[in-house]
Parts: structure tokens; sequence; C-alpha cells
């Protein structure tokens, strides 16, 4: 059974992260969906004095808000929630993975106010560099259609050893979609050279059975290139690795983050082993 966990913090966003993932969910047989909170510590007054210790008392609250957000998807999933206690939602939910397990973490990229869009875009960076599973982030308008194109960004340099192998076959497990792998390099003329030969030569063969088409694009805009090369091939999901100075750090620039996340309605998938 597949396991998709799901963190909400009541903003549309997130909420909007729920239906995509009750969609995917409907779509994939014997899928389990955990919705996700974090409410905070007791709070003190000035003198020590807790203001609220009634834990307990939080958390039926918090799941009975959940529950609202169960009632209004598509009846006949399988969901449960969950609500707990910290002062960190990243901190909580790896340890939640590491204990509980779950095949992929659905979240969305912004909260309601500005603060919060700060909180969640940085709590969506934070889970896809600690690698515990993959991490999909949903933009914020973004609708569940399917998954049947897939692209797969990479820097296609020392494939064998800088790809997560075992997460990304496991994300293309899930779909049954044609895969798309994208390098773009402005030091590409008019022929590849036999270093990205072998390079190619090396992904075919980690990834046996999931028949990938491959794109070498010579351009200087990347985060552009991807824009057109999604709109031409009608991707419905992008992977990539995050590390230094490579598309996932260009998709947290403010400016990139607004030009590809909130212009187009492309999920997102960060994989690291």
């Amino acid at each position: 059974m597949k396991r998709l966990l799901v963190p909400i913090d009541f903003s549309e966003t997130s909420r909007n992260a729920a239906r995509y993932a009750a969609a995917l969910a409907a779509d994939l047989k014997g899928t389990k969906l955990a919705f996700y909170h974090v409410f905070s510590p007791v709070l003190a007054g000035s003198d020590g004095t807790p203001l609220e210790n009634n834990t307990e008392a939080r958390r039926q609250v918090v799941e009975m808000a959940l529950g609202n957000i169960v009632a209004d998807l598509p009846p006949g999933l399988d969901i449960e929630t969950i609500a707990e206690e910290g002062d960190s939602l990243t901190e909580n939910l790896v340890r939640y993975v590491r204990h509980q397990g779950a095949d992929m973490i659905i979240m969305g990229l912004t909260g309601a106010t500005r603060l919060q869009q700060l909180l969640m875009g940085s709590n969506s960076l934070n889970m896809a560099l600690e690698a515990v599973c993959p991490v999909l982030i949903v933009p914020p308008n973004a609708a569940y259609r399917g998954v049947k194109n897939i692209l797969f960004a990479t820097d296609m340099k020392n494939a064998k050893t800088s790809t997560p192998i075992h997460q990304l076959r496991s994300v293309l497990s899930i779909f049954e979609a044609n895969l798309h792998i994208v390098n773009i390099d402005v030091d590409h003329y008019v022929e590849l050279t036999e270093e990205y030969k072998k390079e190619k030569a090396d992904l075919q063969q980690m990834l046996d059975g999931f028949n990938p088409e491959f794109y070498f694009i010579r351009i200087g805009d990347f985060v552009e290139t991807i824009n057109i090369f999604s709109k031409d091939k009608d991707i419905d999901l992008i992977i990539t690795v995050p590390r230094k100075h490579n598309f996932f750090s260009a998709l947290f620039n403010p400016s990139n983050t607004k030009r590809l996340l909130y212009h187009t309605h492309v999920p997102v998938v960060a994989i690291r082993e």
C-alpha cells in the first residue's frame, strides 16, 4: 500500500495540496493518505505561567479541523488525520516518516499570509533537503489532471554517483508515464561530447524499464527553458535533485519561483539519497 503524507497548516495552499493528493490517491489503487498538522507547544505568560495546558483538548480541536477538510473531499478515500505538538514542522515530519514511513510527502509551497509564505516555502525546501522520502511540491493553483508525462531535470554529471536512483525509480514506479530526461547546458554545441554520451548510457542502464527519452538543450535561461519544454511536451510532473547551483536552487530564488511556480501549474518532486 502506498502512503502519502500531506502537511496541513489550514491555508488555502495546503488545502489545495490536500485536494491534489486526494485526486492522485483516487487514481492509484491501494493508497493511504495521512493529513498531518503540527500545533505549537503551550505558550506561557510573562511570569512563566502556562496560558493553556490541556494538550489533548488542543489536539482534538486540530483533528476536528482536519476532519472538516476530509469531509470536503470525495468519499471512498482511505484518509487518516494526525495532530502532533511540536516546535518545528520539518523536525516533526522527519521523525514521523522515519518511524511510520511514507512513500511521498505532498505539500504546498506557500501559505495564506506573507509570513506563512516564507514559512511554508522554507518548510518545503527543508523537507526536500532532508531526503527522508520524495517531496512533491504543489504550486498554489495546481490541479491534478493525471500524470502522463514526467520531466527529470539533470546536470548529467557523474550520473552513477549523483543520481538518487532508488528514490527516482520509486517515484517513477508510482506512475505509468512517459519519462523525458532534460539536460540544459550553455556549453553544448553541434555534437554531444563523449562524456555526455557516457552519462546518457549510464542513465539508460539505471532506468532500465522506464524507456526514457533524452533531450540536450543549449540555452542560457534554465527556468524559462524548463517552462517552455513543459508546455511543449505537456509535462505533468517535474523531478529534480536539490543541490547547489542546479534547477532546484534556482526554483527557490524568489524571482524564478514567481516565474515558474506561480505562472505554471506543474508540481515539482524533489528527490535525494
